[in-house]
């Protein structure tokens, strides 16, 4: 942040507004009660983009409505981890859910494959493939289940390995590294292919598994390292941009089919204008978030990504997830990346 971005609230303030929001529904719903009460969920800290800009949506959605639907948000995993937050989704319990796609991919496979290592350079690439024929064939499959996707995919960013010890400077140093990833198959088998030890751990439980050595390093987007005062335990910040990851606003499709069909265009409306603007601030972020946290002490470190995709692609983890995803999504995804397998 340089030193600020608009868009970064203090955690007082972000904390203090929170705390308003079901004030103000209460008094609302005295006047004149709610059509439809939901929750969204969220496993990012309070002061993390995704919660902003959520709870702007929320806000908007709640006057564009009239008041006939409210949503009230539970950020950082209030509601349970994110593996059991998207079993709520499924059956119905939370009605929208924010989720990775790497977690996702646990449900719907073809979720995942945003995920492949080093499969995009910029962002450009990416938002030509997610708001194209890549992200349109993923919103497909995951409509195929009780859940659906309510709005464009949001940003996670890149994500980059962070140690407590070790350097990673170059794909040897990964050799029998233990990293922390999420419970996500495609990020197991990257690190694996890499000669790295994965350890798959739920994010709420991250930051104890990095302070009690369970783990030497784990990989998230700088705003997460950030959000989640991860460079209290990690001594290092290696920028691979190994992978690319999205949030996909989830709806459990029974209830978001018992909305209205103004209200339902309502919700998509709003949660993809605060897409925009949430893909926005993370931009800014991974850039200005280097300064903030060399400050904090995290050392970075520049290192070859062409070595790390080198390495990677003289394994079989390309031919083996090309496998997986099948011929369909594999061509929608080198038609931005270019041939991987």
């Amino acid at each position: 942040m340089t030193k600020r971005q608009p868009t970064t609230i203090s955690r007082r303030s972000l904390l203090m507004a929170g705390a308003a929001v079901p004030l103000c529904g209460i008094l609302t719903r005295r006047a004149s009660a709610a059509e439809f009460s939901y929750k969204l969920a969220t496993g990012q800290d309070p002061t993390h983009p995704v919660n902003v800009r959520g709870q702007e949506a929320i806000d908007r959605i709640r006057e564009a409505t009239s008041g006939r639907l409210e949503i009230k948000l539970f950020p950082a995993n209030q509601l349970g981890s994110d593996t059991e937050l998207l079993t709520q989704v499924r059956n119905g319990g939370v009605e929208f859910f924010n989720q990775s796609s790497s977690i996702l991919a646990t449900f719907v496979p073809a979720a995942g494959i945003v995920n492949t290592g080093f499969a995009f350079t910029n962002y450009e690439s990416v938002w030509q493939a997610m708001d194209g024929e890549l992200g349109a064939y993923i919103r497909a499959q995951i409509a195929k289940t009780p859940i659906m996707t309510v709005s464009k995919i949001w940003d996670n960013g890149f994500r980059q390995i962070t140690s407590s010890g070790r350097e990673i400077r170059t794909p040897d140093d990964l050799k029998n590294f233990k990293i922390r990833v999420p419970p996500a198959p495609i990020l197991t088998s990257l690190f694996k292919a890499l000669e790295a030890g994965p350890a798959p751990i739920n994010f709420n439980e991250v930051y104890s598994a990095l302070q009690t050595k369970v783990v030497d390093g784990q990989e998230n987007p700088l705003p997460i390292i950030a959000t989640t005062r991860l460079y209290e335990v990690q001594k290092s910040c290696s920028l691979t941009g190994h992978v690319w990851d999205g949030y996909w606003i989830l709806g459990n499709k029974r209830a978001f089919e018992r909305l209205p069909k103004d209200v339902q265009e309502i919700v998509t409306r709003e949660f993809d204008r605060s897409a925009t603007d949430q893909r926005t601030d993370i931009a800014k972020l991974s850039e200005s978030l280097r300064v903030d946290l060399t400050a904090k002490g995290l050392q970075f470190i520049d290192v070859d990504r062409t070595a790390f995709r080198q390495a990677l692609a003289k394994t079989s983890f390309y031919s083996d997830w090309k496998a997986k995803f099948g011929d369909e999504a594999w061509a929608q995804l080198e038609k931005v990346a270019g041939k991987l397998a």
